[in-house]
């Protein structure tokens, strides 16, 4: 499945340039997961954007099926933005590896509405333990595979502090997402306070 890597890798560089750095990490029992690092300094502000690559060699498979289909089933590739030079958001390697590798270590299937917990911060200081997977086709669009394959998203990640990560458990990520929308929220800050939930 390299030919899936190579062509997730060119959409990466057609939609975000060339990385500027790049990390693999390797698991036992699972495939190796690289992290790229793309600076963005067209907009308001330097951001850095972090993309994963690897997760899509494979399908997500649901772990209620009887067997794992080794051609269909759903494809994703994970997408952190941050605000540049307000924390050490490069920590985030591990995380992301983490949570790109979750599919063949826990049998989950990353899919837009979930939250992917690390149990400790992010990066060193970070507010945030976890994330929300949001709506893939914004930053980088979905890439097509030839049938029967499904195509490679690419979910955008968005940190929770642990109080909006235990609101969304029970209100729902739609609703969180529009608390964040009405409050303005700066989901790129990595040193942001949590959106008022009262």
């Amino acid at each position: 499945m390299s030919d899936v890597l190579e062509q997730v890798e060119a959409r990466l560089l057609t939609a975000l340039g060339e990385p500027d750095a790049r990390a693999a990490v390797t698991f036992l029992g699972t495939d190796r997961i690289e992290v790229l690092r793309f600076l963005d300094d067209s907009g308001d502000g330097d951001v850095v954007r972090y993309a994963t690559l690897g997760m899509s060699a494979q399908p997500m498979t649901d772990p209620a099926g009887a067997l794992a289909d080794p051609v269909r089933g759903p494809r994703a590739e994970l997408l952190l933005s941050a605000r540049a030079g307000r924390a050490d958001t490069d920590k985030v390697l591990r995380a992301l590896a983490v949570f790109a590798a979750s599919p063949q270590v826990e049998g989950v299937v990353v899919a837009p509405g979930a939250s992917l917990d690390l149990g400790e911060p992010l990066w060193p200081g970070a507010p945030f333990t976890s994330v929300l997977v949001a709506e893939s086709g914004g930053l980088v669009a979905d890439l097509e595979l030839p049938a029967p394959m499904d195509p490679v998203r690419f979910l955008p990640l968005l940190p929770m502090t642990p109080n909006e990560a235990a609101w969304k458990r029970v209100h729902g990520a739609g609703a969180l997402e529009k608390r964040w929308l009405t409050y303005g929220t700066d989901l790129r800050d990595p040193l942001r306070g949590g959106v008022p939930l009262d």
